[in-house]
């Protein structure tokens, strides 16, 4: 029998929706390496089971698979008690309007979203990057037209500045659309400072969730790199993750980092997780699994108690510098 999972809810920033403190996305694992339809069953199951409602995609994972492949695992539960989420922004095709940000793009990406998903409507809707060669003020109307046909219930923005952040909230106000209501940033020990000094101020200030990625900055939270890179591994299988991140000096602060996870007695992949669902703003964690054993690792990060000093034995280590 599965262990006993204790998960816990937040409002997306000050809107009324809940979602799980830890969530499930597609990003790398979906469609790409998990396509075979017991094991994705399997992995959804165990995260509904453990109170996981929150499910992270984007119309870009594996050039919509993982849309398909997940949408097809989350028909056995009932919709309404599901929060499902896409993206758009990214190149979906060759032609020129096939990106960005135009009222085109958005709706026509919307709209393949749902057919692949199987849903009649999305909880939310990112932009999954600013688009500078499309005005806001089009992009924002799309995205209120979306929520007002009931397409979309909330829009958010993924890996924006906080200048950007802030712009599209005064824009929203001043015309009467609705405004995004949560960001999606990357966010871990290694990842802080976008976060903590650009992004977090603005996010608090117009009362936003932030749903964060990348809580194991790839997998090097972990360990898994502590002796090199393994041939198998994700970093090695996808070398744009390397830069900032496989260097010399971090790979020697996760292996610092032990010592306060056997403390604990947690793994460090844990002891990441739980460090980051303690740090103010964050409404949900979005884990990346591909295996069982590797979401049951994760999930027991609700059960990893981070006090004062672990905390600030977790800052000295892994200063805001990334």
């Amino acid at each position: 029998m599965a262990e006993t999972i204790r998960m816990s809810y937040r409002s997306l920033g000050q809107c009324g929706l809940k979602v799980s403190v830890l969530s499930l996305g597609g990003w790398l694992t979906f469609g790409k390496e998990l396509t075979e339809g017991t094991l994705v069953q399997r992995l959804v199951r165990r995260a509904v089971e453990a109170g996981i409602n929150f499910f992270d995609l984007a119309d870009v994972y594996a050039h919509g698979a993982a849309e398909e492949v997940m949408g097809r695992a989350l028909v056995e539960w009932p919709r309404h008690s599901l929060v499902i989420s896409s993206k758009v922004f990214y190149p979906t095709g060759n032609g020129p309007n096939d990106r960005g940000l135009s009222r085109k793009h958005i709706m026509e990406s919307a709209e393949r979203s749902l057919r692949r998903i199987g849903t009649d409507y999305l909880d939310l809707y990112f932009c999954h990057r600013y688009d500078a060669e499309t005005p806001l003020e089009e992009t924002a109307r799309a995205m209120d037209d979306l929520v007002r046909q009931g397409k979309v219930l909330y829009w958010g923005t993924s890996e924006w500045s906080g200048g950007q952040i802030r712009a599209i909230q005064e824009l929203c106000r001043a015309a009467g659309w609705h405004r995004p209501q949560v960001e999606q940033p990357q966010y871990s020990l290694i990842a802080r400072k976008k976060f903590e000094q650009q992004v977090r101020p603005a996010v608090l200030e117009a009362g936003l969730g932030a749903v964060t990625w990348s809580p194991l900055a790839m997998g090097l939270l972990t360990g898994k790199y502590d002796e090199g890179l393994p041939a198998d591994s994700r970093m090695a299988k996808e070398e744009w993750l390397q830069e900032n991140r496989y260097t010399a000096e971090n790979r020697d602060r996760v292996r610092r980092m032990k010592a306060l996870a056997d403390r604990l007695g947690c793994s460090r992949a844990q002891l990441a997780i739980a460090w980051v669902v303690r740090q103010e703003a964050v409404s949900s964690v979005i884990l990346g699994v591909t295996r069982p054993e590797q979401l049951e690792d994760n999930l027991r990060a609700l059960q990893v108690n981070i006090g004062d000093e672990v905390n600030e034995q977790l800052n000295a280590l892994f200063p805001v510098s990334a």
